[in-house]
């Protein structure tokens, strides 16, 4: 191996065929379950929004499920990854400011979950960002 490249193994993984849908599934499939999970329970989505002073907690819900089940779908189809990604990841910063408000905490266990839960959600953003990125890198590429 020289230089930058990769050792034979990993490049074999980043090209095989389902790599780029395997990513994608892994990246949205906690918002799909959670929008799936959502809809089968429509008293538990109201009451979360309640739980975070969402008001009023059912229209809440209502953009939550469709949030979660419509940009995953998006994302994994190929179809306006881009739109996907974006929906997905201001949902996700909102979510991060709003559950996991670590800065009015007191010190202990409870800040630090949050803590954690807030820059872990910040990933989730970039990951976001890098499949849109991607996806244009694509369709860049599908036009040459």
């Amino acid at each position: 191996m020289q230089g930058n490249r990769q050792p034979y193994f990993v490049a074999a993984i980043l090209d095989w065929r389902s790599t780029w849908f395997l990513a994608r599934l892994l990246l949205v499939g906690a918002y799909l379950a959670g929008g799936i999970v959502k809809l089968t329970d429509w008293s538990a989505a109201v009451a979360e929004q309640a739980h975070f002073g969402m008001n009023p907690p059912a229209a809440w819900a209502s953009a939550t499920i469709m949030i979660e089940l419509v940009g995953p779908l998006l994302i994994l189809t190929g179809r306006l990854i881009w739109l996907g990604a974006g929906m997905l990841g201001v949902f996700t910063l909102l979510a991060a400011f709003t559950a996991n408000a670590f800065w009015a905490m007191p010190i202990g266990q409870e800040r630090f979950m949050a803590f954690n839960a807030f820059f872990e959600h910040m990933g989730l953003i970039g990951g976001f960002i890098l499949t849109a990125l991607a996806a244009k890198q694509g369709q860049r590429l599908e036009t040459i």
